[in-house]
């Protein structure tokens, strides 16, 4: 991305949150001239050494003046953000450096009153591994080189049990250890599959999003006008390496190329809608939602080629899916849980004679999951997890019922020193990703990590297709 690009992004967000804050707060309070010359009079009338509100000057002017004496708002704005440099060694054959990033993000949240507030944050990331090695592809390197990231840029007006956000945002509707289930709105950069930290992979969705709450209930209302999808890398081609994490992989006799991706379902007309409800009930929290969306995951379709060597290109479907999540705090155990059914979305089929290659198949995802601590003071996850493929046809690349487990421990050496290892398993074959890390926090606000990601399994499976991918990673985080 150009100078010119960027700068051109950064100037038409501002100026779009610029005509939604003006828009917003004129609809909040009034724009006419009684509203205005009222607004004179009452800062005249709180004196110079008193802060009025902006809800004292819209309230009857018989009790502004008790009200300013008795009630002030203060404006807050707030800056905070950081910058991280990790860098990756991948040693299995063909070694070489896997990344040398440099990150760094900044945010700013300001109050406005007590009721309307913005956030405005981005991110720059440079990857020098694609400066200085000829390993990768060249579009891969031109796509993980340098980027520019809006990260959440949005409004919030909130009045009595109703919120009204409107921008780019993090909708987050599930959370598991290691991997996806209820997660369903989030769009996730998935260039470096699941390693990333969930707050650096999900990107937000530019959404209108409508929460009511009251006593324990609460529902959560969402559009997004235009979806934004997943980052898988650019793949490569017979002899050149792809994007490092890309999601896709055939048997080792075959050798497949790419068309460009398909975006074009991203329009007005195949927006994305979902709701959310969400009950407490006796410590145990409940939630249903509905979701109909482009599907933020790529499938891939088989649109030409010859034998040994398909032609696919990457589109996305509509979806429809229903789910539900629980969690319950026990004292010395969390319990929780997460299931989704996903109808429309298409798997890749064995067999060659299948229009592009695909069947559609409703599947059911859930998992469970319980936290607690065992002895010595070892912080304890594990989780059981299974997807059931509905109307199973065999030349799929899975089990009709797929199942795996996950076991993550985490324990303080020392007071700064905290280690912990991630291990999630297939129960049906031997697949497997382990994760151990070691973070050290040896001053204030700043963090060095060390670690290694490694995985296991055939060259189709969900880990096994990452095997020659095993890598060590240092990292050093500044926060501010």
């Amino acid at each position: 991305m150009s100078f010119t690009q960027i700068y051109n992004t950064i100037r038409t967000c501002l100026i779009i949150t610029s005509v939604i804050c003006f828009a917003s707060i004129s609809y909040c309070f009034g724009s006419d001239k009684t509203n205005i010359l009222s607004i004179k009079q009452e800062i005249k009338s709180v004196g110079s050494n008193r802060v009025a509100s902006l809800d004292d000057l819209f309230i009857d002017n018989k009790k502004s003046s008790t009200k300013a004496s008795n009630q002030s708002f203060k404006q807050t704005s707030s800056w905070r953000g950081f910058s991280q440099y990790e860098m990756a060694f991948a040693y299995a054959d063909p070694d070489h450096l896997s990344k040398m990033r440099l990150r760094t993000e900044l945010e700013n949240i300001r109050q406005i009153n007590s009721f309307i507030k913005w956030k405005l944050s981005g991110r720059i990331d440079y990857d020098a591994v694609y400066s200085i090695s000829n390993f990768f592809f060249f579009f891969v390197r031109e796509d993980q080189r340098f980027e520019f990231w809006l990260r959440e840029n949005y409004l919030d007006i909130s009045r009595g049990n109703w919120d009204f956000r409107v921008g780019r945002q993090h909708i987050i509707w599930g959370e598991m250890v290691g991997l996806f289930f209820a997660d369903v709105v989030s769009a996730k950069d998935m260039r470096e599959f699941v390693l990333q930290d969930f707050n650096l992979l999900r990107i937000p969705q530019w959404a209108l999003r409508t929460e009511y709450s009251k006593n324990n209930f609460h529902a959560d209302l969402v559009w997004i006008p235009f979806a934004t999808l997943d980052k898988i890398g650019r793949p490569g081609e017979p002899g050149r390496s792809a994007a490092e994490f890309y999601p896709f992989a055939l048997p080792d006799q075959l050798q497949a190329t790419f068309l460009n991706e398909d975006r074009s379902g991203r329009n007005i007309t195949n927006s994305n809608y979902g709701l959310r409800l969400s009950q407490l009930v006796n410590g145990w929290d409940f939630s249903a939602f509905y979701y109909h969306s482009l599907d933020a995951s790529p499938t891939f379709y088989l649109v030409g080629g010859e034998l040994g060597r398909p032609l696919f290109q990457v589109r996305h479907d509509r979806i429809d899916q229903v789910g539900s999540t629980f969690s319950k705090d026990l004292g010395s155990v969390v319990v929780k849980g997460e299931f989704v059914y996903t109808n429309g979305r298409q798997f890749n089929v064995t067999r060659f004679s299948q229009p592009f290659g695909l069947v559609q198949q409703d599947t059911v995802d859930y998992a469970l999951g319980l936290d607690f601590s065992l002895p010595a003071e070892i912080r304890t996850n594990l989780q059981f997890f299974q997807r059931v493929f509905l109307g199973y046809d065999r030349d799929i690349f899975h089990d009709k019922w797929e199942s795996g487990a996950s076991i993550m421990l985490n324990r303080k050496l020392w007071q700064d020193v905290e280690v912990q290892t991630l291990l999630i398993h297939s129960l049906n074959r031997v697949e497997w990703m382990l994760r151990p890390r070691i973070n050290w926090n040896f001053t204030k606000n700043w963090r060095l990590a060390l670690g290694a990601d490694m995985f296991e399994g055939p060259a189709t499976g969900l880990f096994g297709r990452f095997a020659n991918n095993d890598r060590i990673f240092t990292e050093i985080r500044l926060s501010f």
